[in-house]
């Protein structure tokens, strides 16, 4: 009998081998096939996920962690992510990627995106997804100001304090024609100055206004924590969760501020896609479950990144750690797929009136 048992407990084991991954319990149902289909592909590529954005690293260590399988990544932006996805179009290189909502509605328009549907999929907001499932969204932020206070003597309260001569060199952003957390700001500053989405000239006058009162440090061109938490900017227009990451995980602590701008501010979702004829549309798909599923889902929360699923609970120790809802409360929320489609004309507008382009 104990003979017997031991043969067993063998024979499990070397299923165990073949399988080459093996979990206490499946995330959802048919993860185990769609597994065993990704493993005959040859990893896969993560288009614009950077690790030090959104908590990538953590989804991707869980990723390969679970099932044995790379994730290749670039850190493109949005804007150059369509672009690249475009130009790919006969010979696409990438099987997901990731970019500010109102991008994922363009890469749909392209034609470089394959409708998919994730696990939870029918969880998610309905403004928040493309019903066929050519984009959907993952996560949410907020525009926010970080301030090196090693760097600023007094906080800005809010967008007009940015003026302030005091604030001279001070000031970093990333640039609205390449980019999600660009073209955020600047339809954060519209809205804080009165405009919409049907006048955004009122958010492109405050920036360049910005801009000509010598505040403006550098306008980058992708995500500049690094810079942030070496200490060589003072004062970070950006999002909550890279504002929580330096203070909480990058273990900057008190020496920096969050801010909600007193006049407002706007909350941004971003999606993901399943790229058409990708090389490997089954990891792809299980590399889109996994991000969608409770797991992945509590690897962004854990990263101070708000996960998109209603009512996701955040683990306490960090909900303890935003910002008051009152601040929160400034925080408008906006409609992205209009947003896409003058997304164009405000790149254009801006480089214009900021940056003197003709």
């Amino acid at each position: 009998m104990r003979k017997n048992a031991v043969k067993l407990v063998a024979a499990l084991f070397v299923l165990v081998l073949l399988a080459g991954t093996s979990f206490a319990a499946d995330l959802y149902e048919g993860e185990q096939t769609l597994l065993q289909a990704a493993k005959a592909e040859k990893g896969i590529n993560s288009y614009d996920t950077g690790p030090t954005w959104a908590n990538w690293q953590a989804l991707f260590d869980g990723f390969q962690n679970r099932y044995g399988i790379q994730v290749n990544w670039n850190d493109l932006g949005s804007g150059a992510t369509v672009v690249r996805l475009d130009k790919e179009k006969n010979n696409p290189q990438g099987d997901t990627a990731y970019y500010f909502m109102p991008f994922g509605d363009a890469a749909k328009e392209r034609g470089v995106t394959e409708p998919f549907k994730p696990v939870n999929f029918d969880r998610i907001p309905d403004e928040l997804k493309d019903p066929e499932g050519n984009w959907f969204c993952v996560h949410k932020a907020t525009v926010v100001f970080v301030i090196n206070k090693n760097l600023v003597k007094e906080n800005p309260k809010g967008w007009q304090d940015l003026l302030d001569p005091k604030y001279s060199k001070s000031v970093v952003y990333l640039d609205p024609r390449t980019t999600g957390i660009g073209y955020a700001i600047v339809i954060a500053t519209t809205y804080a100055h009165g405009g919409d989405l049907d006048n955004l000239d009122k958010g492109i006058d405050y920036l360049a206004a910005l801009q000509k009162s010598g505040n403006v440090r550098m306008i980058e061109k992708t995500t500049e924590f690094d810079k942030f938490a070496k200490g060589e900017i003072p004062i970070w227009i950006t999002y909550d969760m890279n504002a929580y990451r330096a203070k909480y995980i990058a273990g900057l602590g008190d020496d920096i501020d969050i801010i909600i701008p007193a006049e407002g501010t706007i909350t941004a979702p971003y999606a993901l896609s399943l790229v058409k004829g990708g090389p490997n549309p089954n990891a792809g798909k299980l590399w889109l479950n996994y991000v969608l599923s409770e797991e992945g889902q509590g690897l962004f929360a854990k990263g101070f990144v708000r996960p998109i699923l209603p009512g996701f609970k955040m683990p306490q120790e960090v909900a303890d750690k935003f910002l008051p809802d009152a601040d929160y409360a400034r925080a408008k929320d906006v409609d992205w797929v209009k947003a896409q489609k003058v997304q164009k004309d405000a790149a254009t507008l801006w480089g214009s009136k900021v940056l003197g382009e003709n």
